[in-house]
């Protein structure tokens, strides 16, 4: 696909929506991959309460949050409705009440603004996050998308074609990364904290287990190791034997990036491509951005990863995204609706 813009032709100016879980956010992005503003109001510390999102209340705080975000974006922009091209949101995959809340914004957007209206899917627009920050990375490449909820080796074969190569069959990676830091004590949100503390830790000191599927081999299964730590902790209490927990974090850590990086890489062999980029909220994780780094530059494959903020959930993702689904003509309709289980590559008919 050509995406170049001819230099006769106007740029597209697109405002994006983002709610499918627990950050309220809107962007204006020029051309796919200029960030005019990008405003996130995040509800992590609401839900630490619960030691996790609380579905119904990450709704109410989005109806709250969600026209106040999005006037905060065009301002920081220098923009109104009347000046943009189209609206995107994030229709799916997310909790429902909360995508619900975005999809109906950017309805009302696009009926009240006469704006062609884009629907996204969640985890297209973590991969597109790549676009932002790295004007020269074009498909097709491979990526890593790292989550509390996904964990998917995709081929990016152009701009909206995907093909998932490997998915978990199981816990995804943040998920576990969630679970275990609730065990040893650190809390929610545990992918932050156990990077923290991992840093202090040994992560030689415990051989967690690494999980093979042997018909499957771009596959991932993480309740094994997770089931492994818990064990570990149970053993270590019964036994009256004392839990390094710094230890714990740093040996648990190196089990997840380790697999995560041997599958990306041999994928990576296998297509006979050169470029490899993360994405997903776990893709800040320091110890897989320094072990993916180093094993690209050591193979000398093209590495690429977008700055943490990018990685979190946010609407310039989503509004980079839209971008090439405009310009491939993609619109959808006011019947629009929130597809909380959307499948990667999945579109509406």
């Amino acid at each position: 696909m050509n995406t170049k813009l001819e230099e006769n032709e106007k740029d597209i100016l697109i405002l994006a929506i983002e709610s499918s879980c627990d950050e309220t956010a809107a962007s204006v992005v020029k051309n796919g991959r200029e960030v005019l503003s990008n405003v996130i109001s995040s509800q992590i510390e609401l839900h630490k309460l619960y030691g996790g999102v609380v579905p119904e209340i990450a709704s109410r705080k989005h109806i709250e949050r969600i026209n106040q975000v999005i006037e905060e974006a065009l301002s920081a922009a220098g923009m109104t409705l009347d000046d943009l091209d189209a609206v995107a949101v994030t229709y799916g995959p997310g909790l429902v009440g909360a995508l619900l809340v975005g999809v109906a914004e950017a309805k009302a957007i696009s009926y009240a603004k006469k704006l062609p209206l884009v629907g996204v899917h969640h985890i297209e627009g973590h991969i597109s996050a790549n676009y932002i920050e790295n004007k020269d990375l074009e498909p097709p490449f491979i990526c890593l998308v790292v989550s509390g909820g996904h964990t998917h080796l995709v081929r990016v074969k152009d701009y909206g074609e995907y093909e998932i190569l490997g998915r978990t069959r199981d816990d995804a990676a943040g998920e576990a990364f969630d679970k275990v830091a609730r065990a040893i004590g650190l809390g929610y949100p545990g992918g932050p904290k156990i990077d923290r503390l991992a840093k202090e830790g040994n992560p030689d000191a415990i051989a967690f287990p690494k999980a093979k599927i042997a018909d499957a081999p771009y596959d991932f299964s993480f309740s094994g190791l997770k089931s492994a730590v818990l064990n570990y902790l149970n053993g270590c209490k019964m036994k009256g034997e004392p839990i390094v927990e710094a230890d714990v974090a740093a040996s648990f850590q190196k089990a997840v990036v380790e697999v995560l990086v041997e599958h990306a890489l041999c994928a990576v062999a296998e297509s006979g491509l050169d470029k490899l980029a993360l994405a997903g909220g776990v893709a800040s994780n320091s110890a897989l951005r320094s072990a993916a780094e180093k094993a690209c530059a050591q193979r000398g494959i093209r590495f690429y990863r977008p700055s943490p903020i990018l990685c979190t959930d946010n609407a310039a993702m989503i509004g980079a995204a839209a971008y090439y689904e405009y310009i491939r003509g993609v619109r959808h309709g006011l019947d629009l609706n929130a597809v909380p289980n959307l499948k990667l590559g999945e579109r509406l008919k």
